[in-house]
């Protein structure tokens, strides 16, 4: 049995990108923790969650019902009710970390913070699996960990889409930084590195489709780019373990 850190923001993380690799990793028999930035159990993008606000032609950005039970059960385990603190955490202390992303101001002190960064270069240093996907890709990026690797993200089309169905609902919801997260991750990658953005029409994974996500693998790193390719992901990183 291993032991996996999921890295949250206080709140608006997705909620599939995190309850569908635990829910993968537990049933693998992984013990898996929490850690976000003041030790108090985080809050999942109640709008992607419930889908509250969300126009009608932006209800497929709504978490599904199997993630939906999926983040219930998550929330009810004692590791979500007490998870650790960032700067409590060494990534050497676990078997692996896992990024997920999110939407809305609630992901930037995540996506900006000295601490985040901190672990992901302690992970990259160790050679350790991490799997990261949406903008959990973002704080590796900007961790300097990237240069010359190969990855994904979410995609700049994925992103705008999110944000022009929700623009007149949602102002700014699905909008974190000016910039598009594909726009800074392949920055960060230099010439050496390879971003690649996977099928134009995206398959989504789950329990009863488990290989239909979208995932690219660079040694221990594991990337995906959105709540679909969440559950392939999983996989790919409890293969490294």
């Amino acid at each position: 049995m291993a032991e996996i850190l999921i890295l949250l923001p206080a709140r608006d993380a997705d909620p599939t990108e995190v309850a569908f690799p635990w829910q993968v990793w537990r049933a693998a028999g992984h013990q898996v923790r929490f850690a976000t930035p003041d030790g108090q159990p985080a809050q999942v993008d109640p709008v992607t969650l419930t889908g509250a606000g969300l126009p009608w032609l932006g209800r497929s950005l709504q978490a599904r019902p199997q993630a939906r039970a999926a983040c219930a059960d998550m929330e009810a385990s004692a590791e979500w009710r007490e998870p650790l603190r960032w700067a409590d955490c060494h990534a050497e202390a676990f078997a692996a970390l896992h990024f997920p992303g999110g939407h809305a101001p609630g992901m930037r002190p995540y996506c900006e913070s000295a601490e985040i960064h901190r672990l992901a270069r302690e992970a990259f240093a160790m050679g350790q699996p991490v799997s990261a996907v949406c903008h959990g890709v973002l704080p590796l990026a900007r961790a300097g960990v990237l240069a010359g690797r190969r990855t994904t993200s979410l995609t700049a089309m994925m992103e705008n889409i999110s944000i022009r169905l929700t623009r007149g609902a949602l102002p700014g919801h699905y909008q974190t930084y000016p910039e598009t997260v594909e726009a800074e991750v392949r920055a960060a990658l230099g010439p050496q590195g390879a971003y690649l953005t996977g099928p134009l029409l995206p398959r989504y994974a789950d329990a009863a489709h488990p290989e239909a996500g979208f995932v690219v693998e660079d040694g221990a790193y594991v990337s995906a780019r959105w709540p679909g390719d969440a559950w392939t992901m999983a996989l790919r990183l409890a293969e490294r373990l």
